[in-house]
């Protein structure tokens, strides 16, 4: 009965690429990827056909069968290969330098091939079968390593049109593996499992005509990247190992005797340990890095990967930029550790970072020999070879704490604008790697674009000293502005004190102006000792708030008059702000009246809006200087103004959702209105104000 189903089986495989092999006959095309497809495919079918008459007939053809199958797979991995193939057309990508790679593999196919032809002539000893075997097992990792990065590496075009030829390959591959894996376990071949393959086989068969129909060129154009090609060594390297160190633990379990199981598992255990540390060992890493862009590639860099990884960690958070440019400068040359200096306008380069290190350093001053040498230059200094030969360095004199510093290796300049912003001392690179032309390009680019990110990071920290700055300066510009309005008007009432100090009337006025002038005073004395705070949101009276400020004007002539047109009107805004910008406007059109003139203030309501207009019949003002002047700070008519008491008034105004507009005619007089939201508007107000 097993012999039947492996007729069937194998039948159908090879009836399935007969059928493969005549469509891409009917549908043929000049090119080595086409020819390779059909001969793995027209191969493929003898190999079922082979084991049909081994399994139905008993014919002798095993050993036939197994060369077969062997050429069988290396026909697919080197149609794989064909297939990753840089194109022709696109110079852009013969950057890459495939050759290597594909003559290691086509190396092993052959030998592998080889060794099973010596195999089952019996001209070596049937040791090697099992590591025939072991090879199968290989071949089928080197397989769907290639198929896996074929995919990956493809554009979004090409993986619609490749997908199921990847998704056929890959599960012929796939189930070799666990075939010979399996073999490799138990010491034989499972029979079950060796009949099923070839309904595998079979049922691969419509995937490669739905991919062929897709994509009749059968070419991809790509290239192998040096991440590809890292992970597929590492990957092939690991599975080598483990095969090779379960046929030892094997042979340890056989040959070992009453300890023979004791012995495999300690091995194993071992073996696995050792695995994981080289992996994750970043000096074994590094190694493989440099090997594989010495031998495989013309240039040491995938720059786009290079460039997009140093972007990412010069912009990414987490510790300081600093140690963010290290990082980023010292992983182009396989550095693990390093330390910034930078210049802090005091004459010297100071540590200001360091990354994966705790060196003590000092500080090398901006006139010495080296950062006069490295300003004039801008070379990168390898300090390995100015131990060795000064010459090369013009035998500019470095600091001898620097010199004999262990480790210490490259000294990278940092350059913005031409100027020196500081160097970069990185320690010895994990593995050996010789400072060529291409690195030192690199090193130089990455340096200055570093060097930027720091500039950058420096002029924000001194903006936002700045700005801290201009922050306390514009509340004290504020606090003098409303100290000046205060003095002057304890003066004013010092003047007429000596015309009216005995009437009781002015004295209870006098009184109530300096407590008013005391409780402000305090109020700003507070405001300096805590800084800028919040405003704190009120409902207020407009008509009670507007004869408070026009008490405080009393004193003045014109005196001015107020007129309510509706009582009770609230508002939501912070009363000493609002009281202050009211009475700065009041006082404005008070100091731009002459004695005789008038001065009025009017409380109206209309439309969910509260309107208050201040209108004198002063100097006025030219149409010119409201657009232009009026509104800016530190900008003023007066004789002693400070010129930013309309400046807050807008502001704040604005602040509370509302809006100051002004009329105004020289020689005829002006008209400040303010128009705020009613107490319908509570919530918004407070928004503002939050």
């Amino acid at each position: 009965m097993p012999n039947n189903i492996a007729i069937y089986s194998y039948g159908s495989a090879a009836l399935g690429y007969v059928l493969l092999a005549g469509t891409l006959a009917l549908k043929w095309k000049k090119q080595w990827q086409w020819g390779m497809f059909f001969a793995s495919s027209v191969v493929s079918a003898i190999w079922a056909a082979l084991f049909v008459a081994l399994f139905g007939y008993g014919l002798n053809v095993g050993s036939a069968a197994q060369i077969v199958e062997v050429l069988r797979s290396v026909g697919w991995i080197v149609f794989l290969l064909m297939l990753m193939r840089p194109a022709s057309t696109n110079a852009g990508r013969k950057l890459v330098n495939t050759r290597p790679f594909i003559i290691t593999i086509l190396t092993y196919l052959l030998v592998l091939f080889v060794g099973t032809i010596l195999v089952n002539l019996k001209l070596i000893p049937s040791l090697v079968g099992l590591v025939a075997i072991s090879g199968r097992a290989i071949m089928a990792v080197i397989g769907m390593l290639l198929v896996e990065q074929l995919f990956r590496s493809s554009t979004e075009h090409d993986r619609w049109s490749m997908k199921f030829a990847c998704l056929a390959l890959a599960g012929l591959f796939v189930f070799d593996f666990y075939l010979y894996s399996d073999a490799m376990l138990f010491h034989v071949l499972n029979g079950e499992i060796l009949a099923a393959r070839g309904f595998v086989n079979a049922l691969l068969i419509p995937l490669f005509i739905i991919s062929l129909n897709r994509n009749l060129e059968w070419t991809t154009g790509i290239a192998v990247s040096r991440r590809i090609l890292f992970q597929s060594a590492t990957l092939i390297g690991s599975a080598v190992y483990l095969l090779i160190m379960a046929a030892a633990g094997y042979y340890l379990r056989f040959f070992g005797g009453q300890w023979g199981g004791v012995l495999q598992m300690a091995f194993l255990c071992g073996a696995f340990i050792l695995l994981f540390v080289v992996l994750f060992s970043g000096s074994m890493r590094s190694k493989l890095r440099v090997f594989i862009s010495k031998h495989f590639y013309q240039y040491s860099y995938d720059y786009r990967e290079e460039w997009i990884c140093f972007t990412r960690v010069l912009s990414a958070e987490g510790p300081g930029l600093g140690e963010r440019a290290i990082a980023a400068v010292a992983q182009l040359v396989e550095s693990g550790a390093g330390t910034l200096f930078l210049n802090r306008q005091n004459n010297e380069f100071q540590v200001t970072a360091q990354w994966n290190t705790n060196i003590v350093c000092q500080a090398v001053a901006v006139d010495s020999d080296l950062s006069q040498f490295m300003q004039e230059k801008q070379w990168i200094i390898d300090l390995h070879d100015y131990r060795s030969d000064p010459a090369k360095y013009d035998d500019v004199e470095i600091e001898s704490w620097l010199v004999n510093l262990p480790g210490a290796w490259l000294l990278i300049p940092l350059f913005f604008q031409g100027r020196l912003l500081g160097f970069i001392l990185l320690e010895q690179a994990r593995s050996k790697i010789e400072l060529n032309w291409e690195i030192l390009d690199v090193l130089k680019i990455a340096a200055s674009q570093a060097a930027s990110y720091l500039a950058q990071q420096e002029s924000a920290d001194a903006l936002m000293i700045a700005r801290q700055f201009e922050s306390f300066n514009r509340m004290s510009t504020f606090i003098v502005h409303d100290l000046k309005n205060m003095v002057a008007q304890l003066s004013l009432m010092m003047v007429n004190a000596e015309k009216h100090k005995h009437n009781p009337e002015f004295q209870e006025d006098m009184l109530q102006t300096i407590d008013h002038s005391i409780q402000k005073m305090k109020t700003l004395l507070q405001k300096l000792a805590r800084g800028v705070e919040a405003d704190y949101v009120t409902p207020l009276e407009l008509d009670e708030l507007l004869r408070r400020v026009l008490e405080t004007k009393s004193p003045y002539e014109p005196k001015p008059v107020l007129e309510v047109a509706q009582s009770g009107i609230v508002v939501y805004a912070n009363r000493d702000r609002l009281e202050r910008v009211i009475g700065h406007l009041i006082q404005n059109a008070i100091d731009a009246t002459p004695r005789e003139g008038s001065v009025n203030v009017k409380l109206t309501h209309s439309n969910q809006t509260v309107v208050i207009q201040i209108k004198d019949n002063g100097a006025g003002m030219s149409e010119d200087f409201i657009k232009e002047k009026l509104f800016s700070p530190f900008v003023s008519t007066k004789v002693a103004g400070m010129g930013i008491g309309v400046f807050e008034t807008r502001e704040y105004i604005q602040q509370l959702g509302g809006r100051l507009e002004v009329t105004s005619e020289p020689q005829v007089g002006t008209c400040f209105t303010i128009i705020l939201p009613d107490n319908n508007n509570q919530d918004f107000a407070i928004a503002k104000l939050a």
